[in-house]
């Protein structure tokens, strides 16, 4: 029997559920350094997917083996379970696969869904959109509203309203334009996918919303970033700090589901981020974080292959 290893999977995806991401949406740093923070944010979502599948999986095979590898081979080629086979085998066994099906599952459908909606509007704000001056590779859309979004996908489309035209700068127009560009250029809406899917899998569950905010509020810091290191103005963070309010005015309408805009999310925090700029992470700390990321992807993985204990 695995009883050991199951109840550490247990314990881990106990804490990955709850309390870790309790600590690290109240924590301060992820601010300082939103990429770091981004990754340490899915780590936890794929460790914790594993966790609690894993521990189902290793006391519902417990009868077949000392290890899940051997004890699943065992069960994909007829051998007879070593122990005898419960009633709790099974229950745990069929919640594995109903979680796991689950959650691939919402996955799978929030990427089609997704894919599906940024296509539509891809198509129909193509018919509308024309060639800007402000940006080679930007569309501009006749709406008063001051709006800046792109669609993220196969054929990227980054759209500016006649209204967020008119009202800025070039060079907070540029700052916009950098911002989108951020977004496009890293693959955000990857980011954003798992965590969609997350809480539309586990809706009661309170991390899985905050995750998901969390994780949104870090992408537009990261685009912000971004964009600050390819500004070439004066005051490149009043500069766009102005842009995003003037944007955030005018984010209420225009904005198309599936979108990434630059007023999309945390535009108070992301504007006093801005003007008083917090300190940049320490090396140290910053590889830190990185290496309990990656322990915590190891953890779990190395509970699950190794032999019970």
């Amino acid at each position: 029997m695995l009883p050991a290893t199951a109840a550490a999977l247990a314990v881990l995806a106990a804490l990955l559920a709850w309390p870790v991401p309790a600590l690290l949406g109240r924590a301060r740093w992820p601010r300082r350094d939103p990429l770091v923070a981004l990754v340490c944010w899915q780590a936890i979502g794929l460790a914790g997917g594993l966790s609690i599948i894993g521990a189902l999986l290793v006391h519902g095979l417990a009868p077949w083996g000392h290890s899940l590898p051997g004890a699943g081979w065992a069960v994909l080629t007829g051998h007879p379970a070593a122990d005898p086979v419960r009633g709790d085998h099974w229950v745990t066994l069929t919640l594995a696969a109903v979680l796991a099906l689950e959650l691939l599952g919402v996955l799978a459908l929030s990427w089609v869904r997704t894919a599906r909606t940024r296509r539509r509007h891809r198509e129909l704000l193509e018919l509308v959109v024309r060639p800007s001056a402000a940006a080679p590779d930007a569309r501009l859309l006749e709406h008063p509203a001051p709006v800046a979004f792109c669609i993220p996908g196969a054929r990227p489309l980054l759209v500016l309203s006649s209204g967020m035209v008119a009202e800025l700068d070039d060079g907070q127009l540029a700052a916009v334009v950098a911002h989108e560009r951020a977004h496009l250029a890293e693959h955000h809406h990857l980011y954003l996918l798992p965590f969609v899917a997350w809480e539309a899998a586990l809706p009661v569950l309170p991390a899985a919303a905050r995750a998901h905010a969390a994780v949104r509020e870090l992408v537009e810091m990261r685009a912000d970033d971004r964009a600050l290191a390819s500004l070439d103005v004066p005051e490149p963070r009043r500069t766009l700090a102005q842009a995003i309010v003037v944007a955030a005015g005018g984010a209420g309408g225009g904005v198309p589901s599936g979108a990434l805009a630059v007023a999309g999310s945390a535009v108070g925090a992301r504007v006093v981020r801005l003007l008083s700029p917090p300190s940049p992470l320490p090396a140290a700390a910053r590889a830190a974080a990185l290496a309990g990321a990656g322990l915590l992807l190891l953890a779990p993985t190395v509970l699950l292959l190794l032999p019970a204990f």
